[in-house]
C-alpha cells in the first residue's frame, strides 16, 4: 500500500494546471473571436472598396479591422501555448508563455510610466504622429470614421491637437479651399447640438462653415478643443481610478506568471523524480 502511494504521488498541482489552463482557454476563445470580428470586417470593406491602402506603418495602425486581426492573433497564440503547455506539463511552451506575458508587462509598465511621468511630452508624440494621418483619413476608412465620430461625440472634443476644430482644415472634405459643399466645416460629431430636438434626427449640416468663425463664435455651435488635450484632462482629474485599474491588471499578469513558474518548477520536480 504505501509502495503503491509512493508511486502516485505527484508534485504536480492540479489546480494550479488546470487554473492556468482555463484562464488560457476563455483568452484563446477571446483571441479567436476576434480574429473572426476583424477578418469579417476587413473582407467587408475589401468588398465595398475593392482594395485597401496599407503601404506605412500608419495605415496598419490607423486600419482598426486589422489591428483587431493582428490583436486577436496574438493573444490566440499566446494563450493556446499557455493552454496546451499547461495541459500536456510542457516546460518549453510554459517557458515560452510566461516570457510572452513579462514582454507584454514590460511594455505596458513602459507605456504607462511614460504616460504618467511625461503627459505632455506623451500628448506631443501623439499630436506629431497621428494628427494629420487621422483627419487626411477621415473619409477614406468608414471603421476609422465611426470611431472618430464616437469618440468626438463622448468627449466632447473636436480634432486631435490643440489646434482643436481648425485641425479639419487639413481634410480635403472640410477645406476651404475644397469645392465641397462641406468646406470650412467640421463633421456632425463635433456640434454641440448636433440632434434636433422637434424631429429627433441627426443635423449633418450643424458644423458647416465654423472654420471661418473666430473661437467665441465657434464655442457656441461646436466643441473646439482637441481630443487628446481632452482624455489627457480627463485621464489626470481620474488619475486614482485608472492607476488602480492598471495596477489590477499588472497584478494578475504577474499573478499568471507566477503561477506559470510554479508550474514549471513542479513539473520538473516530477521529472527529477521518475528519473531518480
Amino acid at each position: 500500500m504505501n509502495r503503491r502511494r509512493t508511486n502516485n504521488f505527484t508534485y504536480v498541482s492540479s489546480c494550479v494546471k488546470y487554473m492556468i489552463f482555463l484562464l488560457n482557454f476563455i483568452f484563446w476563445l477571446f483571441g479567436g473571436l476576434l480574429i473572426g470580428i476583424g477578418l469579417y470586417a476587413f473582407l467587408d470593406k475589401w468588398t465595398l472598396t475593392g482594395s485597401i491602402k496599407l503601404e506605412t506603418v500608419y495605415d496598419v495602425v490607423l486600419n482598426i479591422s486589422l489591428v483587431m486581426v493582428i490583436t486577436g492573433a496574438v493573444v490566440f497564440h499566446v494563450s493556446f501555448a499557455g493552454c496546451v503547455g499547461a495541459l500536456r506539463e510542457n516546460t518549453c511552451l510554459l517557458k515560452y508563455y510566461s516570457l510572452c506575458l513579462l514582454i507584454f508587462f514590460l511594455l505596458e509598465m513602459a507605456i504607462a510610466i511614460m504616460a504618467f511621468v511625461f503627459p505632455h511630452t506623451m500628448q506631443s508624440m501623439l499630436e506629431e504622429s497621428f494628427t494629420d494621418k487621422i483627419i487626411h483619413t477621415y473619409r477614406e476608412d468608414a471603421d476609422l470614421q465611426n470611431f472618430i465620430d464616437f469618440a468626438q461625440k463622448e468627449f466632447r472634443c473636436c480634432g486631435l491637437s490643440n489646434e482643436g476644430y481648425m485641425d479639419w482644415s487639413k481634410n480635403e472634405y472640410f477645406n476651404c479651399s475644397s469645392p465641397s459643399v462641406e468646406k470650412c466645416g467640421v463633421p456632425y460629431s463635433c456640434c454641440i447640438n448636433a440632434t434636433s430636438i422637434s424631429s429627433g434626427l441627426i443635423n449633418i449640416m450643424c458644423g458647416y462653415g465654423v472654420q471661418t468663425l473666430p473661437v467665441a463664435e465657434a464655442s457656441k455651435k461646436v466643441w473646439t478643443s482637441g481630443c487628446i488635450e481632452i482624455v489627457r484632462s480627463w485621464a489626470e482629474r481620474n488619475l486614482y481610478f485608472i492607476a488602480g485599474i492598471a495596477l489590477c491588471i499588472a497584478l494578475s499578469q504577474l499573478f499568471v506568471i507566477y503561477l506559470s513558474k510554479a508550474l514549471e518548477g513542479q513539473i520538473d520536480l516530477q521529472k527529477s523524480r521518475w528519473q531518480t
